[in-house]
């Protein structure tokens, strides 16, 4: 599933070539979260683990995480035994 989360988002992605001739890319609707590199494929490629750090760290601080074309990942707290 969080495969197809990212999958999801990484088709939602949009790029520019900035003045400097770099490229910028993001994802709408996902705050803060950014990549800037010399190429485009650099650029798509940072963007992507840019995202799966930026799921990473919404998780483990307990941030809701947006829905992407019905996917929603919804982490369960467990009990220790």
């Amino acid at each position: 599933m969080l495969r197809d989360y990212i999958k999801a988002a990484m088709s939602k992605a949009i790029y520019e070539i900035l003045e400097d001739k770099t490229y910028y890319g993001e994802i709408p609707g996902f705050s803060g979260l950014f990549s800037n590199e010399s190429t485009l494929e650099e650029c798509r490629n940072e963007l992507e683990d840019t995202l799966e750090d930026w799921i990473l760290l919404s998780i483990s601080k307990h941030l809701p995480l947006p829905v992407i074309d019905g996917i929603e990942l919804i982490v369960q707290e467990t009990e220790d035994a």
